[in-house]
């Protein structure tokens, strides 16, 4: 019998009374602090510890209680059908709220279909007289690519069908959590990073340039939609579609049931939170249609989403882990995040090893310390973030982490500081390596210059070779220099030098963006650009005309005021003229009738179920204007989850606040 090193039998015994600690709460109290997930890692963890040393399994523990041709590009494939996206529901709120909508429409009794959301890579796959013609990716909606060599090595994926129709059909690609830990077992083997999650490696699959992988990595399909049959009535249901795929040959999750209310709806979902484990493939929730195709065609769909469905996804996952030290992350203007380390863990269907903290007072106000077990949960794609602290697992050896008053990428002489006035600390030399290494990865990006194939690892080498320091050089490089790049043909350094050239016409506020300029974000370089009209009136700004912008406050203006205080930057600004073609910036005509004409917004936090650009489009389309910083002439703040500084600074100006629901209502 081995030895049970201390410190081992200490956290077996604390995850013991922990464990025990909410259980009670669960069972006896009802009024559980954790998440069932967050629990279950608990168990789990001591599960493990027991197994690795028997002599801790004892009987009172809470365990016992619980091939082909290598291709040189992707086509382009233009969709016949458009590639709709459904909106997403979380809760019961959301799914009851989307049964009224659907029920204001429709008058008739109707029925629902349940289908699983099976979490791969969509595909739409293009038959003629029954053979297999084309296979795509969703792409754009508008637009995807050709996929149709690597996905006839899909078993799964009929090449003929058993009747010579012609159709297009969309489904899911997946790879199951099997073929998903093999893989895993062969590279942690040979040395090599291992995979992160099934889907993300089914997509890579799917766009490999050699087919001969893809046939390897084993990949599945489920079939799930007819979007356009010629020559055949298709069925009056999305049950009898799904039957009349099965007949036609393709593989088609068995899972399907029909429901005649919301109720018999959430019920099936809450089940199958539980059952989606024991599936062999990764399941996200579930997607919710009106089951009759008359009723699907009566309520359509608006602009990027159908009005009959939804996905009605499961609920944040949340498991637990180990802080094992908390390190810092320097931005573009020289502002350090804190980053918590973690034990690597799967959360969400994903690999997590960090997690932001946001800033010092974050960390002090949910008390988080270096060794600490946290429980950390990932919605989505949203970045992972420590929920609370187990302190009832505290040894007595975890550390409190105490910002440093030096940062060695912080360049000159490392020292940092605290803003006067805010949570953040930043470093005290202003161009670091680091520092301007960001500052190049956005200048870039897509949001400001965009300029293709140029992306972090490229940025990485130029630095290094000492072909570009600033933002300038860029528009400098000959094709000589790329030829000392690693992995840079002809061609590349031809596209690449292309995409530079087309990325000299800039608007004004992309422009103003891409300089960095500390408390200068897209919307505020945007209203700046509206304001000035040209990069010559903006440099000449003073005080008081940044000022009277609203959403502009003393802090943003004395920012761009210092900015060109410096001779440096005023010397860049020069250059960076001479480089680029500014089209001049044009304020839009107001259309009075617009809903939202003369309403001012700030958006604030993380939203659950459209991107922050998203909403920014679809307000500026009503004819709203959106802010970066909140004044008292700001109509709306949206807050999303965990909002910022902006949320209080709305609650002292006393500014309407509105949450997700309230903005998507007052959309439409």
């Amino acid at each position: 019998m081995s030895t049970v090193p201390k410190d081992i039998a200490k956290r077996a015994k604390k995850l013991r009374e922990s464990i025990k600690h909410h259980a009670g709460l669960y069972h006896t109290y009802d009024r559980p602090v954790i998440s069932d997930e967050a629990y279950d890692a608990l168990v789990r963890e001591l599960e493990h510890l027991e197994s690795q040393y028997p002599s801790l399994d004892i009987l009172d523990s809470p365990t016992k209680r619980v091939g082909g041709e290598v291709l040189e590009k992707f086509e382009k494939v233009t969709h016949v059908v458009p590639q709709w996206s459904f909106n997403d529901a979380f809760d019961e709120n959301d799914i009851r709220a989307f049964d009224e909508r659907v029920r204001r429409v429709l008058k008739d009794s109707l029925e629902y279909i349940t289908e699983l959301k099976i979490d791969g890579l969509k595909i739409v796959l293009t038959y003629e007289n029954g053979i297999l013609k084309t296979a795509a990716t969703r792409g754009d909606g508008k637009v995807g690519e050709d996929v149709t060599g690597n996905v006839r090595t899909i078993e799964s994926i009929p090449l003929k069908l058993d009747k010579p129709v012609s159709l297009i059909v969309e489904g899911e690609i997946w790879m199951s959590k099997v073929v998903f830990d093999q893989l895993n077992r062969e590279r942690k083997k040979r040395g090599e990073e291992l995979f992160a999650n099934p889907r993300n490696i089914a997509a890579g699959s799917i766009r490999q340039l050699d087919s001969t992988i893809t046939r390897t990595r084993q990949l599945d399909s489920f079939i799930y939609d007819i979007a356009l049959m010629t020559g055949v009535t298709l069925p009056p249901t999305q049950e009898e579609e799904l039957i009349l795929l099965r007949q036609l040959g393709f593989k088609v999750n068995p899972y399907f049931k029909k429901f005649t209310d919301i109720e018999g709806v959430i019920k099936f979902w809450k089940s199958w939170a539980n059952r989606k484990e024991k599936e062999d493939y990764l399941v996200d929730g579930i997607v919710v249609k009106v089951n009759e195709k008359k009723f699907q065609d009566i309520l359509g769909y608006t602009g990027k989403s159908p009005r009959f469905g939804i996905a009605f996804k499961f609920q944040a996952e949340q498991v637990t882990t180990v802080v094992e030290n908390i390190t810092l992350q320097i931005g573009r203007t020289g502002v350090l995040t804190p980053v918590a380390i973690l034990k690597p863990v799967l959360v969400a269907g994903s690999t997590v090893s960090r997690a932001t903290l946001h800033n010092e007072d974050e960390i002090k106000r949910k008390g988080i310390r270096i060794g600490d077990t946290v429980v950390i949960q990932k919605a989505g794609d949203v970045i992972p973030e420590v929920v609370r602290v187990m302190t009832e697992l505290r040894t007595g050896k975890e550390k409190l982490f105490k910002f440093p008053t030096h940062f060695p990428l912080c360049g000159g002489d490392g020292r940092i500081e605290r803003i006067p006035g805010q949570a953040a600390y930043r470093c005290v030399a202003k161009n670091s390596y680091e520092q301007q290494r960001r500052k190049l990865n956005y200048f870039v990006s897509r949001p400001v210059f965009d300029i293709d194939g140029m992306g972090p690892k490229i940025i990485n080498q130029l630095m290094d070779k000492e072909i570009i320091s600033n933002f300038d050089d860029i528009f400098t490089i000959k094709k000589g220099a790329l030829e000392t790049l690693e992995r840079f043909g002809d061609k590349s350094i031809k596209n690449l030098l292309s995409a530079i050239e087309k990325a000299r016409n800039v608007t004004l506020g992309r422009f103003i963006a891409s300089l960095s300029i500390p408390q200068v974000g897209e919307e505020t370089a945007r209203d700046m650009a509206l304001h000035f009209g040209t990069p010559d009136r903006f440099a000449k700004a003073t005080l008081v005309d940044l000022e009277k912008l609203n959403g502009v406050g003393p802090i943003v203006a004395h920012s761009v005021i210092n900015w060109f205080t410096d001779k440096e930057n005023k010397k860049l600004f020069t250059r960076l003229l001479k480089q680029v073609h500014i089209a001049p910036a044009q304020q839009s005509v107001l259309n009075k009738n617009l809903p939202l004409t003369g309403k001012s917004f700030v958006l604030t936090g993380t939203l659950e179920k459209m991107s922050r650009e998203d909403a920014k489009e679809k307000i500026r389309a009503l004819g709203g204007e959106v802010h970066e910083s909140v004044s008292k002439n700001t109509s709306y703040v949206i807050a999303g989850r965990d909002p910022g500084e902006k949320f209080g600074k709305a609650q002292k100006l006393r500014v309407n606040i509105l949450n997700e629901k309230e903005l998507s209502d007052m959309l439409g």
